[in-house]
């Protein structure tokens, strides 16, 4: 570990997909039954990219119950995991600001847990929007789920005051204090994070950030690069409270603290 003062942008987890899964169990694989209920709902085909796959949990799920999935990742680290502990779809190397495994190659593509607003700037996420329009077969499907940035009107509840977290894993104590601060100019909340592990290693300081995309805004962007929005909501979803379970309907509001959202590619595509 590298020490806080240093100012690391290393991602701990992202480097250690291992200790990922151990501060972020999910044994009941929630977040991939959500997206297969999304598709099935909306008829997708059986061709799917889940792209920011991480650890390939979620692809591994998909693959298991019958679809042919690609999972795509930028983090080597988490790629060599995903082969090796979540086998079955096969996984390429990709950066989802920009991305080319084909034309019309998936029926849908699954972007989940706030992957999307990785994408910062407006040039980033016209370049993930192509890439998935270019990617998709006519009337393909993207499913996402993120953070929702209309939540921050008004509410500070997530910023007021720092989270600690405390896991233990392989015998040692990882403590972790999150930060969470708006920059309203560049429209992003800013994650500080510090690990404090309790083998003696040097803490490290973790920094990352998410784009705030309200509700209007993604609409927008979603019918300019030629897609027609089937739900957005607030949930019921993986990460809502209380989660999303079988036979739960999408909600109509879009205030809590997640979006969701399924939309369709429709007509041509409009880089062709």
């Amino acid at each position: 570990m590298t020490s806080a003062t240093t100012g690391s942008t290393r991602n701990l987890l992202t480097d250690s997909p291992e200790l990922y899964e151990a501060r972020f169990p999910d044994p009941g694989r929630l977040s991939a039954r959500w997206a297969e209920d999304c598709l099935r709902r909306h008829g997708a085909g059986p061709r799917v990219l889940d792209i920011g796959c991480g650890t390939g949990r979620d692809a591994a799920h998909l693959h298991g119950i019958g679809r042919t999935v690609t999972g795509a990742d930028i983090s080597p680290a988490m790629l060599d995991h995903a082969r090796t502990h979540h086998p079955g779809p096969a996984y390429v190397r990709a950066d989802l600001h920009g991305f080319d495994l084909g034309r019309a190659a998936f029926d849908a593509i699954s972007c989940l847990d706030s992957a999307m607003l990785y994408c910062h700037t407006n040039d980033q996420l016209d370049g993930f929007l192509s890439s998935c329009r270019h990617a998709l077969a006519p009337g393909g499907l993207l499913v996402t789920e993120m953070r929702n940035g209309a939540y921050f009107l008004g509410r500070t509840d997530l910023l007021d005051s720092p989270t600690v977290n405390e896991f233990t894993w392989r015998g040692a104590t990882y403590r972790s204090t999150t930060t969470l601060t708006v920059d309203r100019t560049a429209q992003l909340l800013r994650r500080s994070r510090v690990w404090i592990a309790d083998d003696g290693a040097e803490p490290v300081e973790q920094r990352s950030a998410w784009r705030l995309l309200f509700p209007q805004e993604l609409r927008h962007l979603l019918a300019a690069h030629g897609f027609e929005v089937l739900e957005l909501h607030d949930g019921p979803g993986p990460r809502t409270e209380p989660p999303w379970q079988e036979g739960l309907l999408p909600g109509r509001t879009t205030d809590a603290d997640r979006l969701h959202l399924v939309a369709r590619a429709t007509g041509p595509d409009p880089a062709s």
